[in-house]
């Protein structure tokens, strides 16, 4: 269970330096540095010194526009001319000046619109908007209010904007989270935030590793669309122990999984936060075959089907190259159709020949989590009727219904269902991940399963 904090102490609120000054000014923080409370005194603070975890923030603004369905291209904070476009088709819906530029007024607009569609859980507590991971009062302690109570550590946040570059705007600060128990001593987390546009915080970027702490662990979570052309993240990723993605806020999940592959078969120790989302499904699935003779009649599986919450396929495709490459699968065929429900087919070939045929449905939901592409139910089962192989797992009931009256030749003999889960938004999922890092065999495996697919869609 996650610690319990009553508060977060902010030790030093940001604060607009030069870049060369960083250093100096963190050290100045921790000189004799102690903290006076109502009741006579808490404990001194001292600087974390366990990890540094850098953050690549999706820029505002094409996050908005894609968020909105205006935006299709990649999110690196560029503007270039699908964002121009998208831009000035907002201007044009809503009869504003048309300058294909990031107006206060077009900003407005789009942050209304967002509210409009997530409702209050677009609200903060004191009234400001969130993006899911993403503040648009940033910087902030958000992160390290999730991040701090569990692995406090340095934390520096890159946030790309539009517009003119001015070069980089550099601020430090520093929180700590008051923990319930006493203590002696409070371990807090740094704050270095720098923003500028793409470019401008490219061109520092040179500078970057030498903020990152010396002898520890460094992690690069990069919240944007990753890019293995990107000169920032080429640079970061080759320094960092592990660089973290999470690809249920990928835009185009498809070419973005390639993406990932590609930077793979690089050499990039890679996570995704949302392929530790799947975990139970794993685990579920697993115990279904535990019994001797349910392993034996796991062979007989030759039926596949995953709904999932429409928008964003990442999940089921992971968990299908999971499932695919534990039953050495191969992928021969890709068909894929849109609509009210997404459909994706995907045909494989099992190792004695057998055909196997898979369906992905997106389904449409009128209350969408803010996890994009939840997996809502799955189907294994055969088309031979004798084998005992026949599974259902499901995160509601009516899901395991769907399943159950989607048919097949053989019924379900076993039912499972995931039970709700309160740890999968992402900065909770970051700070299991941060206990680890390098390269995950058992990941790559099915991301590499999942590329062999998106390579068929490619030559059909």
């Amino acid at each position: 269970m996650a610690p319990q904090a009553s508060t977060i102490y902010s030790l030093q609120t940001p604060k607009d330096i030069s870049l060369n000054e960083i250093d100096t000014e963190l050290s100045q923080i921790w000189q004799s540095y102690g903290i006076t409370g109502e009741d006579g005194g808490l404990p001194a603070a001292t600087r974390a010194t366990t990890f540094t975890l850098v953050v690549y923030e999706p820029e505002e603004t094409q996050y908005l526009l894609a968020t909105l369905g205006f935006y299709n291209g990649p999110l690196d904070g560029i503007l270039g001319p699908q964002m121009v476009a998208a831009l000035r088709q907002v201007q044009t819906k809503y009869a504003l000046p048309d300058t294909g530029t990031a107006t206060p007024e077009t900003l407005a607009i789009l942050r209304e619109e967002f509210i409009k569609r997530q409702g209050n859980s677009a609200t903060g507590d004191n009234g400001s908007i969130e993006l899911p991971s993403l503040s648009l009062n940033a910087p902030s302690p958000r992160i390290a209010d999730e991040i701090a109570l569990r692995n406090p550590c340095r934390i520096i946040a890159l946030f790309p904007i539009t517009g003119e570059d001015t070069g980089v705007k550099a601020q430090v600060s520093a929180y700590c989270p008051i923990q319930k128990q006493s203590s002696r001593t409070l371990i807090c987390c740094e704050y270095i935030t720098l923003s500028g546009t793409a470019a401008a915080l490219e061109r520092i970027g040179g500078m970057i590793p030498a903020l990152l702490i010396g002898g520890l662990p460094k992690f690069l979570w990069w919240k944007a669309t990753p890019d293995p052309n990107n000169g920032l993240f080429k640079r970061l990723s080759a320094v960092c122990n592990n660089v973290i993605v999470d690809s249920c806020r990928f835009n185009e999940p498809e070419s973005d999984l390639l993406h990932l592959q590609d930077l793979v078969e690089s050499g990039v120790p890679l996570a995704d936060l949302n392929w530790r989302r799947l975990s139970a499904w794993q685990e579920l699935t697993a115990e279904a075959y535990d019994s001797p003779h349910r392993r034996a009649a796991l062979r007989e599986v030759d039926r596949v089907t995953i709904d999932y919450e429409k928008g964003n396929p990442a999940q089921a495709l992971l968990f299908l190259g999971w499932l695919a490459s534990r039953l050495e699968w191969q992928p021969v065929s890709y068909q894929k159709e849109t609509g009210d429900y997404d459909i994706t087919r995907i045909n494989f070939i099992a190792q004695d020949q057998r055909q196997i045929e898979t369906e992905l449905a997106g389904v449409p939901l009128a209350d969408v989590g803010e996890i994009i592409g939840d997996l809502i139910a799955l189907r294994l089962s055969s088309t031979n009727p004798k084998a005992d192989c026949g599974t259902v797992i499901c995160s509601e009931t009516g899901g395991c219904m769907r399943m159950e009256t989607h048919g097949g030749a053989q019924s379900a003999g076993l039912f499972q269902q995931v039970t709700s889960l309160s740890e999968q938004k992402a900065e909770a999922l970051l700070s299991q991940q941060v206990q680890r890092w390098g390269r995950e065999s058992l990941f790559e495996e099915s991301l590499g399963i999942t590329a062999n697919i998106f390579k068929l869609a490619t030559n059909n």
